[in-house]
């Protein structure tokens, strides 16, 4: 069912949205209330089914579609890198639940078998990891590929390593195929030599993305770590080295302590917190990045419902990734949240997603 004919069903805040959009001229609060409760009890009685189902008719459905630097997307959610990215099968079954775009685990020159367990815990407000960026290694990860179907899949490969010959390898291999952009984890906070220890370096962050930029046409997006002094200088000095895009934010480093052994829980000690904890922060980052690069942003971090992710729009983001919300939701996340994203537009009077991207710059 539709924005209105679903208030028949739905809770509350439905009948809230239905009489919201028939109330755009209410001159005041007390005539608010009033019409609110007169709508209230005709859509309990069924009086307005006919007139809703005309109305609903009437609108125009809004565009949830988005282009960042020539990757064409459907819906601006993507699958964020490190959920359910392991296998070209289990991204395939995330984009056929709805995600606009999926972007792998993060792969490196080499294969690393990771940290030792226990890597991942829940703390209040998320998830608590160190993984260790365990992966097959770039020849085995190009061998799945190639033996996979991946022409029709909106697929985001993400790279790691230590240096610009390491990124300049990888991405010649994996550019022979049919791989529609690449994500750089400049931003991994719980692994030495890698991720943050490298995205906090200007100079190891220009050497990066021009050797990448150098093998490749496709677009290029940038993951920047929180963990640093100052995040809108990394954003420029990446935007000035080529970058097409940046995905902002990853994890932020975090640890917990288990008080009865008095040992910390995760075996590295250290991790990165993931979660609606750290939405807040992302936002911020968000906000601040976008408002001080032209290139696109994309949000990520903490989002669990499509208030979430409208919330990054309006901080500036033209897309978003969801990671931590599938543990707990599934995968029916990314059509709850298209939906939300959908009913919001047409409340207010948006004809497209785009429309709303940084309008909280204008305060």
């Amino acid at each position: 069912m539709g924005i209105f004919l679903g208030a028949f069903s739905y809770p509350l805040h439905i009948y809230h949205s239905s009489a919201l959009f028939l109330m755009n001229l209410v001159p005041n609060r007390i005539a608010y209330q009033s019409l609110f409760k007169i709508i209230f009890y005709l859509m309990r009685q069924n009086l307005l089914k006919d007139y809703l189902i005309y109305l609903e008719s009437q609108m125009q459905e809004p565009d949830l579609s988005i282009e960042i630097s020539g990757f064409k997307m459907g819906n601006p959610l993507m699958l964020a890198s490190g959920i359910l990215g392991t296998t070209i099968a289990s991204l395939r079954k995330v984009f056929e639940a709805g995600a606009g775009a999926v972007v792998t685990k993060s792969i490196g020159y080499e294969p690393r078998a990771g940290y030792e367990n226990p890597t991942l815990v829940e703390v209040h407000g998320g998830y608590l990891n160190a993984i260790g960026l365990s992966n097959p290694g770039i020849r085995e990860f190009y061998n799945e590929l190639l033996e996979s179907k991946i022409d029709d899949l909106p697929l985001i490969v993400s790279l790691f390593g230590s240096k610009k010959s390491e990124f300049r390898y990888m991405t010649s291999l994996l550019d022979k195929l049919n791989i529609k952009a690449y994500e750089l984890n400049l931003s991994c906070p719980h692994v030495m030599g890698f991720g943050n220890e490298v995205g906090q370096d200007p100079k190891a962050v220009r050497r990066i993305i021009e050797s990448v930029k150098e093998e490749t046409k496709k677009p290029v997006f940038v993951k920047l770590s929180p963990n640093v002094k100052d995040i809108v200088e990394i954003a420029k000095v990446a935007e000035n080295s080529g970058a097409d895009a940046l995905t902002v934010i990853n994890t932020i480093r975090a640890m917990s302590i288990d008080i009865e052994t008095f040992r910390p829980i995760l075996a590295n000690k250290i991790g990165g917190l993931s979660g609606p904890a750290i939405k807040p922060i992302a936002v911020r980052c968000v906000y601040e990045v976008s408002k001080e690069v032209k290139i696109p942003v994309i949000g990520c971090g903490g989002i669990m419902n499509w208030q979430d992710v409208i919330e990054f729009f309006l901080a500036g983001a033209r897309a978003v990734q969801i990671g931590t919300a599938i543990a707990y939701e599934g995968l029916s996340i990314f059509e709850k949240i298209k939906k939300g994203i959908r009913d919001y537009l047409i409340i207010k009077g948006k004809k497209s997603v785009r429309d709303i991207v940084g309008l909280s710059h204008d305060f």
